[in-house]
This record gives structure tokens, C-alpha cells and sequence, in this order.
């Protein structure tokens, strides 16, 4: 992930791969230090699917944490 402030507005967001075409679910849309946070606090089952994207990159939950 090239953004790395706390500050930084991100969308955080579910693939969910079971769906027809691996819809996206937004959990969250603000600063990534809140998202971060909240993509902790999901399961596990939910984290193997999170994702954060600012309007630069996109990176898999589990690869940044």
C-alpha cells in the first residue's frame, strides 16, 4: 500500500466470493487508522475477505495486518 497515513480516507470493503461475480460489500469509507480498526474487530472467517482501497492501491486486510 503506497499511502501509508492514518489519516488517509480509505474504502474498506468485503469480496465476497460466494455471491454471483464476487460482489463487494463497503464496511467503511473514511480514515484508514478507523478502518483498520474496524477490520479488526470482524472474524476471521469475514477478515480472509476485507479489503482497503485509497485512490491509489488496493490491498488485501491480511496483507497489511
Amino acid at each position: 500500500m503506497r499511502t501509508t497515513s492514518t489519516n488517509t480516507t480509505v474504502r474498506l470493503y468485503h469480496l465476497d466470493i460466494e455471491a454471483e461475480g464476487g460482489a463487494p460489500h463497503t464496511l467503511f469509507y473514511g480514515p484508514l487508522a478507523e478502518a483498520m480498526q474496524i477490520a479488526a474487530a470482524q472474524s476471521e472467517e469475514l477478515q480472509a475477505g476485507l479489503y482497503l482501497a485509497t485512490d491509489n492501491d488496493v490491498v488485501a486486510w491480511l496483507d497489511l495486518d
